[in-house]
C-alpha cells in the first residue's frame, strides 16, 4: 500500500513524527451506530471537579504536584496570544495525534496504524508515534512513564508552531500512562472553547457537557479526542480482569504479590496495592480530581472519550475493565460486524452519572491493608470490589463512547490484544476495520471542531 511521505524530527526522545501531505478525496463518512447509541443531550453533572476528591484518613501523603511540568504546559506555544490568533502555513498540521504503545513495546506497534492514519486523516493532522516509554521503561510506573510521555508531548509542541489542537490514541497499558500525562499537561484557564461556541456539544455524542469540561487546554492546546484500545482502567485485579490466568482464583490471588517482581512497580499500582495501606492506589486517584493532579478535569477537557474494547480473546484485559463496566453490565454482544467495519460489533454511548466522585472509606484502608500483608481468595475479593467500584463512580461522570470488538470469526482470535491496534501488518490484520473506525472516529470529531470554531 503507497502511503503518503511523512517527516521524522528528532529530539530528545528520537522524535517519530509524521506529517500528511496529501488530503483523501472522500467526504467524512457518518459513523454507524448500534441500536444502543442514543443522541446526546445536556446532562450537567451535579459534581464539581473540587468535589471528586477522596475523603483520606488522617497522616495521608498528598503526593507530589509536578509544578515544573504543568508550567511549562501553560506556558507552551502560546506566547501570550490566544490560541485562535496564531497564524500558520496553509499546509501546516494544526492538530497533534500522539499515539502511544503499551507494555513492553515499541514505536514499531504502529506501523500500520501510522501509515493508514496518514492515509485517511488529511493534511490538517501531524501524527507522531511517542518514544519516551519503550520495552522496560514501561515497568518504571503509570506515573513515571506518564510524566515522561508529558515531557516529550511538550518538545513536540514547542518545535511545531502551527498546533492547535491535541488528540491521543493509546493501546493497553498506553492508555493508563496518556491518562496520567493529560493531568500533568492539564490547565484550566488558558483557554475557553465557549468562546467560539461549542457546535459538537449540540450534535456530537462525545461533546456531553458537565462540570469538568468548561474551558481548560493541554500543553497550550485545544483537547479534541481521547481514545484507547484495550486498556485496564480499572486494573487488573479481578475475576478475568487479566484473562491468560483463566478466571482461576488461585493464580488470581498469587498474581498480585508476584507482579512486582516481574513488571516492577507498573505491577502494583495494576494490582492497586500500591502505596501504604491509607493511601488509595494510583488508578482510583486517577478516577478524580486530587493533590496529584486533576486528572478527571484533564479527561473532561476533551469533545470525545472513547474506549475500544475486546469482548473475548484478549488474554492481557479483559472485557470489564477496558470498556469501564460491571460485571452486570456485561450483555451478550453481538456477533455481526458494523457495516464497513470489520470486528466492530457494538457502539454504545454512556453519558455522565453524577455523583460526589470516588470515595477511599475506612473499610476501603483495612482491605488494602489486608490485601497486601495476609492475602487470601476472601479478602483480596472485597479489596477489588470497593475499589473498582470506586473508580467506576469516579470515571462514569463523564461521558464516554464505548466500542465492543470481537475477533471470533478472525483466523487467529487469541491476538485479539494485538489484533486491535494491527501490531504487525501480516499477522494480526484482522484488526484493520478497527484502525478504519478509529480514523473515521478522528475525522468525524474534526470536522465537527473546526465547523465549531468557525462559527
Amino acid at each position: 500500500m503507497a502511503t503518503a511521505p511523512f517527516v521524522h524530527a528528532r529530539f530528545a526522545y528520537s522524535l517519530r513524527i509524521s506529517n500528511i501531505n496529501k488530503t483523501p478525496s472522500h467526504q467524512t463518512p457518518v459513523l454507524p451506530s448500534s441500536s444502543h447509541a442514543s443522541p446526546s443531550s445536556s446532562s450537567p453533572s451535579s459534581s464539581s471537579a473540587s468535589n471528586s476528591g477522596f475523603t483520606f484518613p488522617s497522616g495521608t501523603n498528598s503526593g507530589q504536584r509536578h509544578q515544573g511540568l504543568r508550567a511549562r504546559a501553560m506556558s507552551t506555544t502560546t506566547d501570550g496570544k490566544s490560541i485562535s490568533s496564531m497564524g500558520t502555513s496553509k499546509n501546516d498540521p494544526d492538530h497533534l495525534l500522539v499515539l502511544v504503545h503499551g507494555i513492553l513495546a515499541s514505536t514499531g506497534d504502529w506501523t500500520y496504524a501510522e501509515a493508514e492514519m496518514k492515509r485517511r486523516l488529511g493534511k490538517n493532522f501531524l501524527i507522531y508515534v511517542s518514544s519516551s516509554n519503550t520495552y522496560t521503561k514501561t515497568f518504571t510506573g503509570i506515573d513515571g512513564a506518564g510524566k515522561r510521555l508529558a515531557d516529550e508531548v511538550l518538545q513536540v509542541v514547542k518545535k511545531t508552531k502551527s498546533l492547535k489542537r491535541i488528540s491521543f490514541l493509546a493501546h493497553s497499558l498506553g492508555g493508563l500512562f496518556a491518562r496520567y500525562a493529560i493531568a500533568v499537561l492539564y490547565s484550566r484557564d488558558t483557554y475557553n472553547r465557549d468562546q467560539h461556541g461549542d457546535l459538537a456539544h449540540s450534535t456530537a455524542e462525545c461533546s456531553q457537557s458537565t462540570s469538568f469540561s468548561k474551558g481548560g487546554i493541554l500543553a497550550g492546546l485545544e483537547p479534541i479526542n481521547f481514545i484507547t484500545l484495550a486498556t485496564p482502567h480499572l486494573g487488573v485485579r479481578g475475576k478475568r480482569q487479566l484473562p491468560f490466568l483463566l478466571g482461576v482464583p488461585i493464580l488470581e490471588k498469587l498474581a498480585a504479590p508476584m507482579a512486582p517482581l516481574f513488571v516492577g512497580r507498573t505491577g502494583s499500582q495494576l494490582f492497586l496495592t500500591d502505596g501504604k495501606p491509607n493511601k488509595p492506589p494510583l488508578l482510583l486517584r486517577m478516577a478524580s480530581d486530587c493533590e496529584d493532579g486533576k486528572f478527571l478535569s484533564a479527561l473532561g477537557a476533551f469533545k470525545c472519550r472513547i474506549v475500544y474494547a475486546n469482548v473475548s480473546y484478549d488474554h492481557m484485559v479483559g472485557w470489564r475493565t477496558s470498556s469501564i463496566r460491571r460485571e452486570m453490565e456485561l450483555n451478550k454482544p453481538p456477533r455481526q460486524s458494523l457495516d464497513g467495519y470489520k470486528h466492530v460489533v457494538d457502539v454504545e454511548y454512556c453519558p455522565p452519572v453524577p455523583s460526589d466522585g470516588p470515595q477511599f472509606p475506612p473499610e476501603a484502608v483495612k482491605a488494602k491493608e489486608a490485601a497486601q500483608n495476609a492475602p487470601d481468595t476472601q479478602k483480596t475479593v472485597e479489596y477489588h470490589e470497593i475499589i473498582e467500584e470506586e473508580i467506576i463512580q469516579g470515571l462514569q461522570q463523564l461521558g464516554w463512547r464505548k466500542v465492543d470488538v470481537s475477533f471470533h470469526s478472525s483466523f487467529w482470535p487469541f491476538f485479539a490484544h494485538n489484533n486491535i491496534h494491527v501490531k504487525n501488518e501480516w499477522l494480526h490484520n484482522a484488526g484493520v476495520g478497527v484502525i478504519a473506525h478509529v480514523a473515521d472516529s478522528l475525522r468525524q470529531q474534526e470536522a465537527s471542531s473546526i465547523l465549531a470554531a468557525s462559527l
